[in-house]
């Protein structure tokens, strides 16, 4: 089997994950966690360098979920990769719980650099982290993931602007342009295209992907790895609530937790395409 082909099962198995632990948890944000499952798995899977058993070897690269509001997709990665009980994933949200409803560093789960959720931050931590790496010569990297409409916020370009600055060729923000935000098309509530533009003026490499193919996302990574002098921003075309038909493109399924019903149609949907055994 290729690698393209297991990548896809574990992305049929991440979004299986979503679903059932938000529906276990009665609340969270399903649209955006399904729309960052290829970024995140092909990252996690194949790119970053992260080893489950040690998650704070020295030697790791940063990965900063700067729309903290979308971690189920994060939890379910952390729990296919052994850094965790699987099982645990139905106590998202819950009391006592180490799975909140944003990360959370102050839990202590295994994987968790920083707690997020406030948006807008993200960049900001990721772009610290990455100068304090050239600052002790070290070959580490840093991964930031942000949403869209996460665009809208001021302290973005802050970072952005001192990113390039201190030519930080260790830093990749990754933004999960699904076009949809909670209260509705980000062209709408306030348009932030062209992203391309604004990040190549501020001293950016700038790449344009589908965030669904892996083979992009594959090539994308690669890219910034080979980046010499500047930040890398990967824009990631996607779609909201990928993968089940009644959520794709609708705004309101950004917060929304389906019926027992609906439940069971996006799993039945989610694996419908699948030709292989999956989990």
């Amino acid at each position: 089997m290729s690698e393209i082909s297991n990548l896809n099962i574990t992305c049929v198995n991440i979004r299986k994950d979503i679903i059932e632990m938000l529906y276990s948890a009665g609340s969270g944000h399903p649209g955006g966690s399904l729309s960052s499952v290829e970024l995140l798995v092909s990252l996690y899977f194949k790119h970053m360098k992260f080893d489950p058993k040690n998650t704070k070897d020295p030697n790791r690269d940063y990965f900063i979920l700067s729309k903290g509001h979308v971690c189920p997709v994060l939890y379910a990665i952390l729990a296919q990769l052994g850094c965790f009980n699987h099982n645990e994933l139905n106590t998202l949200r819950k009391i006592g719980s180490r799975l909140q409803g944003h990360p959370a560093k102050d839990k202590e789960l295994p994987g968790i650099e920083i707690s997020t959720g406030s948006l807008g931050y993200g960049l900001s931590i990721g772009s610290g982290i990455a100068v304090g790496i050239k600052k002790i010569n070290k070959n580490n990297r840093v991964y930031v993931l942000m949403g869209d409409g996460e665009q809208q916020e001021g302290s973005i370009w802050e970072a952005a602007m001192s990113a390039a600055h201190y030519k930080l060729n260790n830093l990749c923000a990754i933004i999960d342009n699904n076009g949809l935000q909670i209260d509705g098309a980000t062209k709408s509530v306030m348009n932030v295209e062209p992203l391309i533009d604004k990040y190549e003026a501020f001293g950016w490499n700038t790449i344009e992907i589908d965030g669904h193919n892996l083979e992009e996302i594959d090539r994308a990574y690669i890219k910034f790895k080979t980046e010499k002098e500047k930040p890398t921003v990967i824009i990631a075309k996607t779609i909201k609530g990928k993968g089940i038909s009644f959520m794709e493109n609708i705004a309101e399924w950004h917060g929304k937790i389906p019926s027992k019903e609906l439940t069971e149609k996006a799993l039945a949907e989610i694996v419908k395409d699948c030709t292989v055994k999956v989990k």
